[in-house]
């Protein structure tokens, strides 16, 4: 990584090779095997069904700020190259809402005509988030990512929002992607939007399914992908059929390296839709070490055997 980013500086996934195209199996390691499931499932989409047919080929993306020192934001900011939105990390453990206002005032310096969004991880409080957005009116923010945690949490501050006149969107992230209901923040009305990405939710056809049942705008974003896996996220906002807004996709630029050669970064502010192919030098260059290899191949083999366990239910 370039920088921290998710507690993380380093990126591990595993890449697998179907009959139809590459795909990837990435879910983070404290994830366990019944969340992991669902990465494979779209993993198992992406290399042996393939994706569904695109009715767009260029998707728009947004740059992703991570939670550095506003002194840092200029040089983050140019390994995205023009961008017409820039995700903005906030509530970032062991800093505070000044930090936060820093940030985002360099951002805006920054990109002064770039639309702005904030995505908190859920780390807010009710009072936190009412406390910080009013400090952060000024800024006329696109929309707030999972400022607070759960549905209701989301619910009660969208009524306070509206109570205070504050003209912000609230979308879902977490709320989504975390519950064993993903349409319970639609139907909660918790939400104006939901933020989705293919492999947590279990793939391109598996979320197109829910976006349609949610009836709400979406946003479709990435979890630290290489190349693999961002083609997914490309197929999905390239069959949605709308895209508001500009897609979190853009999350290659946050590593040093990637495993493509002509790695599916923006350009202009938008990836055009491509396949993604590894290098062989690049495999070997950035292979994990024999013990990581093991353990994700065995994470492989448990994660397999349970999917296949639920798939096979009638």
């Amino acid at each position: 990584m370039r920088v921290r980013f998710r507690g993380i500086t380093v990126r591990e996934t595993l890449l697998l090779r179907g009959p139809v195209g590459w795909a990837e199996f990435g879910p983070f390691p404290e994830y366990d095997d019944v969340e992991a499931a669902r990465w494979l499932r779209a993993a198992l989409e992406a290399g042996w069904q393939g994706f569904p047919a695109p009715i767009r080929t260029e998707i728009p993306v947004n740059a992703t700020m991570p939670a550095v020192p506003a002194s840092r934001v200029p040089e983050v900011l140019a390994a995205f190259g023009e961008v017409s939105a820039v995700k903005i990390k906030v509530a970032e453990p062991g800093q505070s809402l000044a930090d936060d206002l820093a940030r985002v005032a360099a951002v805006r310096r920054a990109a002064p005509q770039a639309a702005l969004r904030i995505d908190a991880n859920a780390a807010w409080n009710h009072q936190e988030a009412l406390v910080a957005f009013r400090k952060l009116a000024e800024f006329g923010l696109e929309y707030a990512e999972q400022p607070v945690a759960g549905i209701d949490g989301l619910a009660r501050l969208r009524e306070a929002l509206a109570a205070e006149r504050i003209p912000l969107r609230i979308a879902a992230d977490e709320s989504v992607r975390k519950e064993s209901d993903p349409l319970a923040v639609a139907r909660a009305g918790a939400a104006d939007l939901i933020v989705v990405k293919v492999a947590p939710l279990g793939g391109v056809r598996a979320v197109l399914d829910l976006v349609a049942q949610a009836g709400l705008p979406a946003v479709v974003s990435s979890a630290l992908d290489t190349s693999v896996g961002i083609r997914a996220g490309l197929a999905l906002a390239g069959a949605l059929p709308e895209l508001p807004f500009a897609c979190g996709l853009g999350t290659v630029s946050l590593l040093t390296e990637d495993i493509c050669v002509d790695p599916l970064v923006a350009r202009g502010g938008s990836i055009a839709l491509r396949e993604a192919v590894p290098d062989p030098e690049l495999l070997r260059r950035y292979q994990a070490s024999p013990e990581r290899r093991e353990w994700w191949l065995n994470r492989l083999r448990r994660v397999h055997a349970l999917a296949r366990v639920h798939t096979s239910r009638p």
